[in-house]
């Protein structure tokens, strides 16, 4: 046992260091060119992303002239042929049932194991990783961004600190490797972020490892993240669309905020039937910013909700990049502070002072531009518009959980909230119905946690205990009834499954699992 840890650290040593200077492999939308197109436009699988995360057996090259002489031949069969070039990844989710005997709490505890992975080589579309890490489950099978946080509360929970800090090991990883952290270790999400939880991740590793030490280990991966959400400041005055650039837009106060953004403005390869499907009829001008924007919002976590629509009831008025989301940059003050606590531990004062101000700007920028007075709520700002989306979203709740909120309006966001949004199963995403899964009637842990926590800094313990009561009845009532915890709920009928979106219902789930086993390890005080 002893040899087969030594050999595993090793090579997590051995990944972790020369990793960064290998190449990785194109998109498979790329690399295997028609084929994948073929694939994805004959709906050979009813999910897009089970043929993306595939794993070809040989060279790609090699398949591609393959599949050119073998699609002429008589009688040639796509599906035949797939199944003989490609393979799938062991999910051992795939096989798990859950133990009727178990108490909620023992369910979690072992579905960690089921969900962990260990992938220290490149396979298909997946990227390896150095060290192992949670998986959400279902269709997930790869370190994604942000539910990584939400996982961790879990893995804290249940005491697991090693896998917590392997898993921040691999994000300061893709850190060094690719310059930002990616949707998740595939090679087709190498375009896109998700919401910037890293610095909570090591705020939470600190609870365990020691403030100064953890903040000093991790300060340069928190500036390499920070540097890719401010990159190109330089530039949005000189563009021409001189309001914004990239992920960067200029306010009317000449503060720079940020926007949710994609590299690319092509159809997302494990979407790609959603997206050519909805950009049917759209002129080439048109159809790049439509493809920017899906991506946008798939790059802001909620794919997608009817915050970044015109018109609620159709995706093809997404507009997510003409938006600046209040969450987004209230995680970015959150990450500001943290870089500059851990600058102030280097005992480099100016540097601190120059963090410090730049969080106190992006302050007053979001409580200038995303306070709705006449909604008594906090919203996102449309740039283009010069005024608020009038879109009320528990994005709204994000200023409380960065501390920035006055109490005046603290009081009026815990007041809307419990009139609005507090359904008999939890908080509800917005006050639409619109068929996306972002939006009523679902609910989702992390928002019902970045609630919780906003309104517990502020005093507000009562309405914070109620909807945490509503919540977990949510979750047990369907684990009751099902054996299983899910990817989103509905909260409006607490025994009723979440629906809508791109895709069906996943089970799993990484951090459904992780927000109740934080939650049940605390009575409601």
């Amino acid at each position: 046992m002893v040899k087969k840890i030594n050999t595993d650290v090793i090579k997590s040593s051995i990944i972790s260091a020369t990793g960064g200077l290998l190449p990785v492999a194109k998109g498979p939308d790329i690399t295997l060119g028609d084929l994948f197109s073929d694939v994805q436009h004959q709906s050979l699988y009813a999910d897009g992303k089970t043929f993306a995360d595939l794993v070809p057996r040989g060279r790609v090259k090699q398949l591609q002239k393959e599949y050119q002489l073998a699609k002429s031949t008589p009688g040639f069969k796509l599906g035949e042929f797939v199944a003989r070039h490609f393979y799938e990844l062991e999910e051992r989710t795939n096989d798990y049932h859950t133990n009727p005997k178990s108490s909620p709490t023992k369910h979690i505890k072992d579905l960690w194991h089921v969900l962990a992975r260990n992938n220290r080589r490149n396979r298909g579309s997946l990227v390896a990783l150095p060290y192992p890490y949670i998986v959400p489950g279902g269709r997930f099978d790869e370190q994604f961004y942000w539910d990584g946080y939400f996982i961790m509360l879990g893995l804290a929970a249940d005491g697991k600190w090693h896998m917590i800090e392997s898993m921040v090991k691999n994000y300061a990883y893709m850190l060094r490797k690719f310059g930002f952290i990616p949707t998740a270790n595939r090679t087709y999400f190498l375009s896109r972020s998700q919401p910037p939880f890293f610095s909570h991740m090591v705020r939470l590793l600190a609870q365990h490892n020691g403030k100064a030490n953890t903040l000093l280990t991790y300060l340069p991966a928190l500036l390499v993240e920070y540097r890719f959400w401010m990159k190109g400041s330089r530039a949005v005055g000189n563009h021409p669309d001189h309001l914004a650039y990239r992920r960067l837009v200029q306010m009317p106060n000449g503060v720079i905020a940020n926007r949710y953004y994609d590299n690319k403005m092509t159809p997302r390869p494990e979407s790609l039937r959603e997206d050519t499907a909805t950009a049917v009829g759209r002129d080439k001008k048109t159809l790049e910013k439509l493809y920017l924007d899906l991506r946008a919002g798939a790059e802001s976590g909620w794919d997608f909700s009817s915050r970044w629509l015109v018109d609620v009831n159709d995706i093809g008025t997404i507009h997510t990049t003409d938006i600046v989301p209040v969450d987004l940059n209230c995680l970015l003050y959150q990450l500001e502070n943290t870089i500059a606590e851990a600058y102030v531990i280097m005992k480099q004062p100016l540097l601190a002072k120059r963090f410090l101000k730049l969080a106190e700007r992006r302050e007053r920028t979001i409580l200038q531009f995303c306070w709705d007075e006449k909604q008594q709520f906090f919203v996102d700002y449309d740039y283009k518009k010069h005024a608020s989306t009038d879109r009320l979203s528990l994005a709204g709740v994000f200023p409380l959980y960065a501390k920035i909120a006055t109490i005046e309006q603290a009081a009026a966001v815990a007041q809307r909230l419990e009139k609005d949004f507090l359904q008999p199963g939890g908080l509800v995403t917005t006050l639409i119905k619109s068929g996306q899964q972002w939006d009523s009637p679902n609910g989702w842990a992390p928002l019902q946690w970045v609630a919780m926590e906003g309104l517990r800094s502020y005093g507000y313990h009562r309405l914070a205990d109620e909807i945490k009561k509503r919540w977990i009845k949510s979750n047990l009532l369907v684990f009751k009834k099902e054996g299983k915890f899910v990817e989103k709920y509905d909260v409006v009928h607490p025994k009723k499954l979440g629906n809508g979106g791109e895709y069906v219902l996943q089970d799993g789930f990484g951090w459904t699992n992780g927000v109740l086993a934080q939650l049940l390890k605390h009575k409601i005080t």
